[in-house]
């Protein structure tokens, strides 16, 4: 079986790159299934500050799943109820990481490749990039879990046109629609989403982590309470707190530690 992910690190930021080029980076089960491991490997690295997920070959970040292998895995409501739990799983993974997530979109992002952007923090593609989840042409649905990132990323009424139509968007199109924060020239994607989780890398990581807590919680329906508020204040215990305004009054880099 062909496909795998790749695990990278330069610093305090880690490269996961899905990596089957052969086929466009389509996901098999077992790709699926150690994307999500890895992410909650990741997860539970405090030393880390930002991750970025990649495409290997440069003509796709993914093209979705891998149809080659749906007599398997998809061939009934059983199998497929499997394989749906350990997609939405893998998502979930993906979501819940407490470090921020940068997209590097070269090439097709479709189907399931669209899934895993709308569970990131950060998008960004090249001009010819292409986005679409074109799976009512193979009679299929995006269960709910898959559904809730598309929805929380673009909306009801986008994510609708989108799945409706089955259409594939241009990079304009998918700015337009939210689907990512910027759009860069083809050639410039790689430095531009390394140049994005630098600077992500170079600010407070405790701050990120909670900002990425707060942005999931505002998400969900029920209200904020006043312990949770309260956690918006923790900030002000830490040491990073004190470098920072130290930096900035001596008008110099802060160094933070994430403590």
């Amino acid at each position: 079986m062909s496909g795998e992910i790749l695990l990278g690190r330069s610093g305090d930021i880690a490269t996961v790159t899905l990596n089957n080029p052969e086929r466009l980076n389509a996901l098999n089960l077992a790709m699926w299934k150690r994307l999500g491991e890895t992410m909650r490997e990741l997860d539970a690295d405090k030393a880390l500050r930002c991750v970025v997920l990649r495409g290997a070959g440069g003509q796709a970040f993914a093209s979705g799943a891998d149809v080659s292998e749906f007599e398997k895995t998809r061939n009934n409501s059983k199998v497929a109820r499997k394989y749906g739990e350990q997609l939405e799983t893998t998502m979930d993974a993906i979501a819940g990481c407490r470090h921020p997530i940068v997209a590097m979109i070269h090439g097709a992002c479709v189907g399931g490749g669209m899934e895993i952007i709308s569970q990131c923090d950060l998008r960004i593609c090249g001009t010819s990039s292409r986005f679409g989840i074109p799976i009512n042409k193979l009679g299929l649905v995006v269960g709910y879990g898959e559904m809730a990132g598309l929805i929380g990323l673009a909306g009801r009424s986008a994510s609708l046109e989108i799945l409706l139509e089955g259409r594939i968007l241009n990079a304009a199109e998918a700015k337009d629609m939210g689907l990512v924060n910027r759009v860069v020239a083809d050639d410039k994607v790689e430095e531009e989403a390394m140049a994005a989780a630098r600077r992500i890398a170079a600010g407070a990581p405790l701050v990120a982590r909670w900002h990425k807590k707060f942005a999931r919680r505002l998400a969900q329906p029920r209200p904020v309470g006043k312990t949770e508020r309260n956690e918006a204040y923790a900030c002000y215990d830490t040491a990073d707190f004190r470098e920072g305004v130290a930096a900035f009054l001596a008008k110099r880099k802060p160094n933070f530690k994430g403590k």
